[in-house]
This record gives C-alpha cells, sequence and structure tokens, in this order.
C-alpha cells in the first residue's frame, strides 16, 4: 500500500519535543491563503474537524488531515511533512521554536498509484 504522507526525520524529532510538552497531536492542512496552506501541528482534538476535512494517513502517531478542496489539488502527489527554520505566522505549536513544518511534494508513480492508501472523510 503506497503511503499518502510520509515524514522526515527532521521532523520526527520536533513532534517527539512537542509531544512531551502538549500530548497527542494532530495535523491539519486547510488551503487557506498566507500560512493556511502550510501543515498545522495542534493538539489532538482541539480543531474541530467535518464532513470537509479529509484524513491522508498517520505520521509518527498523529493524524494528518486536509480539507477537502485543498486534497483535491494534492490528490495526486505522495505529500512529506518536513520542518525548516523560520517563524510562521499560524498557531501551530512549533511556531514558538522559531521553526514551521513545511510540505514536500512528488507526483505518484503509475504503479503506486494503483496503491494508494484509501482516505477517510471526517465525521460532521
Amino acid at each position: 500500500m503506497t503511503k499518502r504522507v510520509l515524514i522526515s526525520d527532521n521532523a520526527i524529532k520536533i513532534i517527539d519535543q512537542l509531544r512531551e510538552k502538549h500530548g497527542e497531536l494532530m495535523f491539519h492542512q486547510s488551503g487557506g491563503c498566507c500560512d493556511g496552506s502550510s501543515p498545522m501541528c495542534f493538539p489532538k482534538g482541539e480543531l474541530m474537524l467535518n464532513g470537509n476535512d479529509v484524513k491522508l494517513g498517520t505520521v509518527h502517531g498523529c493524524e494528518f488531515y486536509m480539507s477537502k478542496d485543498q486534497f483535491e489539488y494534492w490528490k495526486h502527489t505522495q505529500l512529506t511533512v518536513d520542518i525548516i527554520t523560520g517563524r510562521g505566522s499560524s498557531f501551530s505549536l512549533e511556531i514558538p521554536l522559531g521553526l514551521r513544518f513545511v510540505i514536500k511534494s512528488r507526483l505518484y508513480s503509475e504503479e503506486e498509484r494503483e496503491h494508494l492508501a484509501p482516505v477517510e472523510y471526517a465525521a460532521d
């Protein structure tokens, strides 16, 4: 099964650090303007999800959701959550550390597309 979302080793280290302070975590990428199009990390359950949110999978024990509209643009690509230096302007938990999560992407191969992991839609 081809995973839809992966995570870098550097991002794993930051998630471990954030989890110590905040407990279980989740990611959401809304597709809004500016930093809304970056993946945002929240304590699990802090962000209210509904039928407009798609669960792409789990990265390092964190569920990863994306708005349905944004998913339509990204569904042909495998996403990798990474971390870079620099403050974003979102409510994501890593921002006070002077870091920000980013998405790197690549197109699936034909074979990978045939074996994509299914997505789940969040309940209303």
